[in-house]
């Protein structure tokens, strides 16, 4: 933001400030302090104290830091044959000297060693206290042990700024006794007044880290820092958190918006707190939304990330810095004339966004609809130039491709993103060799544009034909998944089509890479005929929901991701949608089957070639009789010992788990796993078997094991209401790829217009041609005495 906003501007008049760190700011995942935010945090507090503006600090991650130090002191105080019995750990090598040592001795000394070891008091049974009396009390030694530590590190860091800060220990009590209130105000200011720092944290050596009811005065750092910020009139309060500031849900899904203020009566989607601490963004919100009731001196808060090592700086030096920008979520006090200015300014906002992600992605379809029509004018040979041209393109720049890929990775690790999705994110030089591969064959397919399906003389000299035409624009909008948009750019350029792409944030860095790659290869291929426009890729962050409402401009949906994701956008849209919201696929196995380890063989295919994808096996049904052991061998038991030793979870339906065949009961009937865990049931017999899968199948892909001479394979194929219904064949064979379409834009478990995979045919539709010799009259075919007649002879 080039200019600053004017309640942003009003907080830099702030002369007392209190900055609260929390836990996640403070120390790393290991409970080790983080040197360089505290340093930040440390030189933007010298830069405000310089200024003559008093700063208090409150300070999280003494207990973080103490559980370090009372770990590593009580494996100092082991015997040698505990340290032996509890094996490696983070500072105990399993193949260090001293493991050794601790384990040839401990067979000796076990039974000779009789003092009571660290260990030994945290992990007793015969302790007088419960465990979580303990881990309370265990928490408050731990606090000890770190406020030392932490208050070192802080008097070392602000020592080599000519600053010098104190210690404040409170507990609620602090507050609750006047005397002690009275004290604790005169101990503030008086610090304050001489250029001391005053650094707070909870007294949790005596407080106990204890649990906190409604009526506490606060319950963690967070409230205890908005009680001490009207406690000590404070004019701001700065709370340091993991995240950028408020989001309108957790910042982790897609579409989450950063709230640049947020009002009293907001209401948003809390995520996880975080590894370490008692805090979390609800009771960081709830904590501000305190400090800045009616009645306190503390007039605004902000909640914005410590690991920005300029977050202070930006809501605190003298001038605004464009090069910062504004960081953070600002709260308020309600009906105060900051709090009006800040809703002035996010209506006036709003109002004058008028460029939206639909705006954005309105301009991107008309200009992607003016090229695939210049698309579709091109011959056959110069729209398969185009595709050889992207095939090539992605196997010469498949190192940036996986640099970018990594990036992706790295920040899904980082973020915790689902391991599914992480799975699907993954791109590897076998697929994009395999891309390539897919994208010559749809080159070298027929061109499916103008291809007559029919032709009809509607009298002499007046012919009507039918013809294939692109459908128009498609919109894709997609989770993960970045090998998607080769496939679906891929069969878009064969079709004549126009492409707006919205990809997951997950993969933004891949997708961006893709489309330059594709679209670099399209003016390259085309001479310059078509440009990169006839495939847009939107990557504002907005709301998916505001791209549905294109139904001018985009003639298609395609949905390529989760079921819920699918599922909104069925539900969201006036605009055609292709697609499936559930891959719940069935392998059943028939009593004829007779070969246990080819049975075995194509149902372990079926679930781990690859668990996440839609069609994977998700439902094992068994035919009664597979259970009986005959000279054969018991099929149903090597199938499950097979899927077992592949890593696969199974759980039971209420005749599986009668039978004993599984441990563990299904939940749910109808279920997508996605990972290496399926359900397994019996059945009497194919009949039961084929309502089963009507009952709680998808209509995506599934397939019998039988015997090659037994007619239940042709009637299971005959019966079964499916997109895919297969006979001894693995249910990963429903792919675009597999059935030669050369790649796929989904699979659509619909029963309009297209259906299982979708190649090039199903973005096809139909145009009708009329071709006259001279001119005919409508009028001259009406009538008793009608000059014309019709002939309506097929051709």
């Amino acid at each position: 933001m080039s200019t600053e906003l004017e309640s942003r501007k009003a907080l830099r008049n702030a002369r007392r400030v209190l900055i609260k760190a929390g836990t996640s700011v403070v120390a790393n995942e290991d409970g080790r302090p983080s040197l360089t935010r505290l340093g930040a945090i440390c030189e933007q507090v010298a830069d405000l104290h310089r200024r003559g503006i008093e700063v208090i600090m409150v300070s999280s991650g003494a207990t973080g830091m103490g559980k370090r130090l009372m770990r590593k002191h009580g494996r100092m105080n082991m015997t040698m044959a505990e340290v032996a019995s509890i094996g490696p750990t983070e500072d105990i090598g399993q193949d260090s000297d001293f493991a050794k040592r601790a384990r040839s001795m401990s067979g000796e000394f076990g039974k000779l060693v009789k003092r009571t070891s660290f260990n030994r008091v945290v992990n007793s049974e015969e302790r007088p206290h419960t465990y979580h009396d303990s881990k309370k009390t265990y928490d408050s030694a731990c606090a000890a042990a770190g406020q030392f530590e932490m208050m070192n590190l802080y008097s070392s860091l602000f020592s080599q700024m000519e600053i010098s800060a104190a210690q404040v220990l409170l507990t609620e009590d602090d507050f609750r006794n006047k005397e002690h209130l009275n004290n604790l105000h005169y101990s503030i200011e008086r610090l304050l007044s001489v250029g001391i720092i005053p650094i707070i944290n909870e007294n949790d050596a005596v407080s106990a880290n204890r649990g906190y009811t409604a009526g506490d005065l606060f319950s963690d750092n967070d409230s205890m820092a908005a009680l001490c910020a009207r406690s000590f009139a404070c004019d701001l309060l700065i709370l340091l958190t993991d995240v950028d500031g408020v989001f309108d849900r957790p910042p982790c899904e897609e579409g989450a918006k950063l709230l640049p203020f947020y009002s009293q009566t907001q209401s948003v989607g809390i995520g996880a707190k975080s590894l370490h601490g008692r805090g979390g963004m609800d009771s960081k919100i709830s904590a501000a939304q305190s400090a800045v009731k009616p009645g306190s001196q503390c007039r605004a808060c902000i909640v914005l990330s410590g690991a920005d090592l300029n977050a202070i700086r930006s809501v605190t030096s003298r001038e605004y810095d464009a090069n910062i920008g504004q960081k953070g979520t600002l709260f308020a006090t309600p009906e105060s004339e900051l709090e009006k200015q800040a809703i002035k300014e996010i209506e006036e906002s709003q109002a004058a966004s008028s460029v939206s992600v639909s705006d954005v992605a309105h301009q991107m379809a008309t200009a992607s609809r003016d090229q695939a029509r210049k698309l579709q004018t091109l011959s056959h040979s110069e729209r398969k130039a185009i595709l050889y041209a992207v095939a090539d393109a992605l196997e010469a720049e498949k190192e940036s491709l996986l640099a970018a890929n990594k990036i992706d990775l790295d920040n899904a690790e980082r973020d915790g993103t689902d391991i599914q999705l992480v799975r699907r994110l993954k791109l590897t030089d076998a697929k994009l060799a395999t891309l390539s591969t897919g994208i010559r064959q749809i080159a070298d397919q027929p061109d499916p544009l103008g291809v007559v399906k029919a032709k009809r003389e509607l009298a002499d000299g007046l012919i009507l034909s039918r013809i294939t035409v692109p459908i128009g624009v498609l919109m894709i909008i997609f989770e993960s998944r970045p090998d998607s948009m080769p496939q679906i750019s891929a069969l878009a350029l064969a079709s004549g089509n126009g492409l707006l792409l919205k990809g997951g944030k997950e993969a933004a860095h891949s997708n961006e890479a893709i489309h330059k790659v594709i679209g670099d290869a399209i003016e390259r291929g085309s001479g310059g005929k078509i440009t990169r426009d006839v495939i847009a890729l939107v990557t504002s962050r907005g709301q998916v929901a505001d791209m549905l409402k294109l139904d001018d401009v985009v003639d298609l949906v395609i949905p390529r991701g989760s079921n819920a994701l699918v599922s909104y956008i069925k539900a969201n849209t006036r605009i055609p949608v292709l697609g499936h919201a559930d891959g719940v696929c069935h392998v059943y196995v028939d009593k004829s089957a007779k070969d246990s380890s080819l049975v075995s063989k194509l149902v372990v295919d079926s679930k781990t070639d690859y668990p996440s994808a839609c069609n994977a096996m998700e439902t094992l049904l068994l035919h009664k009789d597979t259970l009986e052991t005959t000279a054969a061998g018991n099929i149903a038991m090597s199938v499950l010992m097979s899927l077992r030793v592949a890593g696969v979870k199974c759980l039971g339906g209420p005749k599986a788990m009668k039978s004993g065949l599984c441990d563990i009961a299904a939940k749910e009937m109808k279920c997508e796993y996605g990972d290496l865990t399926c359900m397994v049931e019996i059945v009497d017999d194919m009949d039961e078997a084929i309502d089963w899968i009507h009952k709680y199948g998808s209509g995506h892909t599934e397939a019998i094991v039988c015997s090659e001479d037994s007619d239940a394979g042709e009637e299971f194929l005959k019966r079964v209401d499916a997109a895919c219904v297969f006979k001894n064949a693995s249910t990963r064979f429903a792919d675009g790829f597999r059935f030669g379409l050369g790649a796929e834009v989904g699979i659509s478990t619909g029963r309009i217009h297209a259906r299982g995979p979708v190649g090039v045919e199903g973005l096809l539709t139909v145009k009708w041609q009329l071709r006259s010799s001279g001119v005919n009259c409508a009028s001259e075919y009406a009538g008793d005495d009608a000059p014309k007649v019709f002939t309506h002879k097929e051709l």
